[in-house]
């Protein structure tokens, strides 16, 4: 990201359109507003090609009313939205809208829900509104998401929200690249490894020998080689071609979010990145958190969190002196950041502060059985392990197939939950760490009903192929999923990679174990770690065709699965 801090400025403007655009009779037409908050029960959208320069490079972006991010929607919880999306791209298009209740024929996915939206067509998406918080929307169309088509949802209560601020800003975190997308992905394919410039050398060999001894230090990277990973492999797709992004600002023209002294401010982060988890903090300021994907959570303070691609997480600060806090999100690689003030003037900006070394992945992330004197290293600052009466829960396990083979190079021999651990890369840092153990609905869950029967799911790949899959079956020769309407049901999820996986499923809430019946906390986008597992509960009470996905956009291909809800 460094090399890039000489950029001067954003520019857009629309260069190509599909001449002709008959509009359906029924849908009204409005030339759509360039602001960057539409509020209201009606928005019109526009995605077409547009040119960005986010690097010092001019580029054609796949865009949403002319904008990256497109504009943040602000709807109200009980209210009926209805958006007009017309599509002015060569190509079939659509959007989603991420963590939201609807019917599944507005969920926008395209073979699943709908058709898609033909180019020069206007689709109306029309629903109501079950909910409030922190959201996003995305195209779920090729790589469309990469090239520049999200946005942020905010979903005013009905109600008083439990806790108190005086203002607040929206903050979507995401990733850029001037490569085409499908380029990115046949390096993958050729090299998995292709934008990893963080891999072991000789010199690293001898100093794992000092520090191990030579035997010790050999077995280690015979493991390595024999899973065909490397234990620095954190991200598939890095800073080497990405310059991330604060709500569609690099680090040199900086995203700004104004305060008063003595103010308390509400900051909504999204990750609406393809492929980039985000380590985030604010240096001098302690963060509460209030809210995970759109949910109140009981508040919880911290100095760090990392927020997976999809997730969303409310914060609250208090900013005491009248200077400039930066807004730091560093990449989970270390790679690069994204950048942003929080400041009591646009004129007045913050520096960045110092990356954290890399760390490299550990037999935990591989889900080897670990030694005691492993387990106490990475326990350090830990509760005690409280995850065992998770294990001894049981319910009928639906059996579902499974298939082995070159697709399926990586088995985790000893996947416990890991709850507790807040990841690589952020263990024993010295910071108050967000983990998803301090997570607690706000509100009792204690009358939820038991699950009456579980799946198990393994997510599988060959990392050095840059082949993934669950159960060792690719999407395109998988069976669809069967949900009963009406039953509550418990998927326990397998990481048997050694890469963060963020598991999305469309049209329901899961229902996260974390170790307390009384306050299951309620996400859309969980993210299960290398070599770990982890369990939620899903009251299945939307039927019709959903979607359950990785959402890394590299991945999908593989890591997906229809859901049929009869």
């Amino acid at each position: 990201m460094l090399r890039r801090t000489f950029i001067k400025g954003v520019t857009t403007a629309s260069i190509a359109g599909v001449a002709g655009i008959k509009l359906q009779a029924s849908i009204p037409h409005k030339t759509p507003s360039r602001k960057t908050i539409l509020e209201g029960n009606e928005f019109f959208l526009e995605i077409d090609y547009t040119t960005v320069n986010k690097t010092g490079k001019p580029t054609i972006a796949t865009t949403i009313n002319g904008q990256i991010p497109g504009p943040t929607l602000v709807w109200k919880e009980g209210e009926t939205v209805t958006i007009h999306v017309t599509n002015y791209l060569k190509k079939s298009s659509s959007i989603h809208w991420h963590g939201i209740i609807l019917p599944y024929k507005m969920d926008g996915v395209p073979g699943v829900s709908y058709e898609g939206i033909a180019p020069g067509e206007t689709f109306t998406y029309r629903f109501k509104v079950h909910q409030h918080g922190t959201f996003w929307y995305h195209s779920h169309s090729g790589y469309q998401e990469q090239t520049g088509m999200y946005g942020a949802i905010v979903i005013k209560p009905k109600h008083k929200e439990p806790f108190h601020y005086d203002r607040e800003h929206t903050i979507l975190l995401s990733d850029w690249s001037d490569e085409k997308p499908d380029s990115i992905y046949r390096k993958l394919k050729l090299l998995s490894n292709y934008y990893n410039f963080n891999q072991k050398t000789i010199g690293d060999f001898f100093s794992e020998v000092k520090q191990k001894g030579f035997s010790k230090a050999l077995s280690d990277r015979k493991m390595w080689n024999h899973m065909r990973m490397s234990d620095r492999d954190l991200s598939d797709v890095t800073g080497y071609t990405y310059t991330y992004l604060m709500h569609g600002n690099n680090p040199a023209t900086q995203f700004k979010a104004l305060f008063k002294k003595g103010e308390k401010v509400r900051l909504r982060f999204i990750n609406g990145a393809a492929m980039s988890f985000f380590d985030i903090r604010i240096p001098e300021l302690t963060m509460t958190v209030v809210a995970a994907d759109g949910n109140h959570i009981k508040p919880i303070r911290v100095d760090e969190f990392r927020i997976g691609v999809a997730e969303t997480y409310d914060v609250i600060v208090e900013p005491s002196s009248v200077k400039a806090y930066a807004i730091f999100a560093q990449s989970i690689d270390r790679s690069g950041y994204a950048l942003g003030s929080l400041t009591p003037s646009n004129s007045l900006l913050s520096k960045a502060p110092r990356m954290d070394n890399p760390q490299a992945l550990t037999m935990v992330d591989m889900g080897m059985k670990m030694s005691m004197k492993s387990h106490k290293k990475m326990s350090m600052g830990m509760k005690k392990y409280r995850w065992e009466e998770m294990e001894t829960q049981k319910y009928p396990i639906t059996p579902l197939p499974m298939a082995k083979g070159p697709q399926t190079t990586m088995v985790a021999t000893d996947p416990k939950y890991r709850l507790e651990d807040p990841g690589v890369g952020l263990r024993n840092n010295g910071r108050r760490v967000l983990t998803y153990a301090d997570l607690k609905n706000r509100y009792s869950t204690i009358d939820a009903p038991k699950p009456n029967r579980e799946i198990v799911l393994h997510l599988t790949g060959n990392m050095e192929r840059y082949m993934w899959s669950i159960n060792g079956i690719k999407y395109a020769d998988a069976k669809p999923l069967i949900f009963h309407y009406g039953e509550r049901l418990r998927i326990t999820l397998i990481n048997d990679t050694m890469m963060n996986h963020p598991m999305h499923l469309h049209g329901l809430w899961s229902d996260l174990e974390t170790g307390d019946d009384n306050h299951l906390v309620r996400k859309h986008t969980v993210i299960v770690q290398p070599g770990s597992k982890i369990s939620y509960r899903v009251t299945v009470d939307a039927k019709g065709a959903w979607v359950y996905h990785c959402h890394l956009l590299y991945h999908m291909a593989g890591m997906f699965r229809k859901v049929v809800v009869i």
